[in-house]
């Protein structure tokens, strides 16, 4: 009997939307731990940012750490760390104890989504490497999807403590897999001579910060997922002012976060057929502009179809957008040894974009006594991101 061997590439893959199980099963648990904990609003606040402040912070650093460490190692480590920052959370008394370990997932986190691009693009052929770069994209949005859609039925059976359990499982299984089915690369430093003097973390951090390309695609991609995190993080909230009960607003909350797979993926299969990365990129802004138009504009607030229907394409065109982006991340990367820098230093600028954008479109709903002028900041980062796409000039032939 034949055994089914799965591509180490497509492993990667996997190990990413385990981490992302991690960023999404903080919003469906927040009322059960507002009971269970006292938790109040404003640590429910930070216990949602806490993985994107990490980010913030130290992502183009840890970047750099990965670049050292080796893509494989990082990956298992990070899935270590979520293991067992996860399983520790099961004995949380305090919110503070949550807050704290959620610290540690959001370092393990980075560990994983970092390197993987780069090991991604050791582990296959040039000819698929945007194929499978497009499939990577979808990391965040199966995993906080699968999330939001898994944990109200884990919870009713195993408490919140159930549910952290069972992704702490997840990640253990996740980084035995890595290690078992992912090869060393052949830049892994157990698997290869040291690092020379000349390629030191500061000269790999000065070169890539140097160079134009990872600065245009770190800043488009913050101003992608500045406004996605927005709109998507705010929809239940937008369905329970409209009086649907919490289980409908977080089917349809899960279903609008699903759908931008098909744009990441499809971004993969036309980088692969020669289209243009900046006219990817001027589609998913164009589309995001129109769809939240539609979505939060007042003359659709008696049509709730069509504005729900807008917000599934705001978020399946604008998942164009991360594919695209991470694709161009490997070939505008300064050097070989820079590629993981450069997706630190995108990963860094998306966290500081998915940091203030919910804040500023949730004030200006407060200022507006409404969502109806939303359209307004989706629409000036979206021109933000046509700006900077002027300057794209790869297909997957460059």
């Amino acid at each position: 009997m034949t055994s089914i061997r799965i591509a180490p590439a497509f492993v990667v893959i996997v190990s990413g939307m385990v981490a992302a199980l991690h960023v999404g099963k903080i919003p469906p648990a927040i009322p059960v731990l507002r009971e269970a904990l006292g938790l109040t609003l404003v640590e429910a606040g930070f216990l949602l940012s806490m993985v994107q402040m990490a980010g913030m912070l130290v992502g183009v650093f840890v970047g750099v750490a990965t670049d050292s460490i080796g893509r494989r190692r990082s990956l298992i480590t990070g899935q270590s760390i979520l293991a067992i920052a996860s399983f520790c959370g099961i004995w949380a008394q305090r919110p503070a104890d949550l807050l704290v370990l959620r610290a540690f997932e959001g370092f393990g986190f980075l560990l994983i989504v970092l390197p993987a691009p780069s090991l991604i693009r050791q582990l296959v052929p040039l000819g698929k490497l945007t194929l499978y770069l497009g499939l990577w994209g979808t990391y965040m949005a199966t995993g906080t999807s699968l999330a939001l859609i898994a944990a109200p039925a884990i919870m009713s059976m195993l408490g919140w403590h159930g549910w952290w359990g069972v992704l702490a499982g997840f990640s253990a299984a996740m980084a035995l897999w890595v290690l078992l089915e992912v090869p060393a690369e052949r830049n892994d430093p157990s698997a290869a001579a040291p690092l020379s003097a000349g390629d030191s973390w500061w000269q790999r951090l000065r070169l890539t910060l140097s160079s134009a390309g990872p600065w245009r695609i770190a800043i488009t991609f913050s101003m992608y997922s500045s406004q996605w995190l927005a709109v998507i993080g705010f929809l239940p909230s937008i369905y329970a002012q409209a009086g649907l009960g919490g289980q409908t607003a977080g089917a349809l909350t899960a279903l609008a976060c699903l759908v931008n797979v098909t744009g990441n993926i499809a971004a993969g299969r036309l980088l692969h057929r020669g289209v243009l990365a900046r006219h990817l990129l001027y589609v998913g802004f164009v589309t995001m502009i129109a769809a939240s138009v539609l979505a939060f504009g007042q003359f659709t607030s008696e049509v709730p179809v069509i504005r729900y229907l807008a917000v599934l394409i705001f978020s399946a065109v604008g998942g164009l957008i991360p594919g695209t982006l991470f694709s161009l991340a490997v070939h505008v990367a300064p050097s070989e040894r820079t590629v993981t820098t450069t997706v630190g230093w995108m990963q860094q600028c998306s966290s500081t974009g998915q940091f203030f954008g919910p804040p500023i479109v949730a004030w200006l709903a407060s200022q507006a006594g409404g969502w109806h002028w939303t359209w307004v900041a989706t629409g000036i980062t979206s021109l933000i991101g046509l700006f900077l796409a002027k300057g794209v000039n790869f297909t997957r032939h460059a």
